[in-house]
């Protein structure tokens, strides 16, 4: 088996890590049923990533990142999409860790914007079944205001 020592401590040990972090990710994963909760964890997940990226590109381009803050704000301008082109990795490994990070961002703005239209859809959902009762009402006192005038129609035939 992989990681299975004479004792089979390390497999223990391996297995344990990983079903924290399984815990941590369906914790993280059940706070996204709502479309808020996605939000939040979208927006987590992103500013992990764009920070991790900031680190990592000071770390492996040191050259034209020579701070952190340098790589900071490469990762934002590329999570972003916006791209000044001020800071532009030049080692193989700094332009890979550019790519995830421009894929992430681009993920990150169209899951953004599917999370606001799906804020707005439920809200036009609620508004439309809100004024569909209220329509509903508004049939019902309108058949019972008929109903009156007939009574008083014929009320009015009869004693004529």
């Amino acid at each position: 088996m992989i990681g299975r020592t004479v004792t089979g401590d390390r497999e223990l040990a391996v297995v344990t890590e990983e079903t924290r972090f399984e815990r941590r990710l369906a914790t993280a994963l059940a706070r996204a049923k709502t479309v808020r909760g996605a939000g939040i964890v979208i927006t987590a997940a992103s500013t992990a990533i764009t920070i991790l990226a900031g680190v990592l590109m000071t770390v492996v381009d040191r050259d034209k990142f020579p701070s952190f803050g340098s790589g900071l704000w490469w990762a934002v301008q590329t999570v972003t999409t916006v791209g000044y082109g001020d800071h532009v990795p030049t080692s193989a490994a700094g332009k890979v860790v550019a790519t995830l990070v421009m894929l992430a961002g681009i993920g990150f703005l169209t899951v953004i914007t599917a999370v606001i239209t799906s804020t707005f859809v439920a809200r036009s959902r609620l508004d439309e079944q809100d004024s569909g009762s209220t329509a509903d009402s508004t049939a019902a006192e309108l058949q019972q205001i008929n109903a009156r005038l007939d009574r008083i129609e014929t009320a009015v035939t009869k004693g004529g």
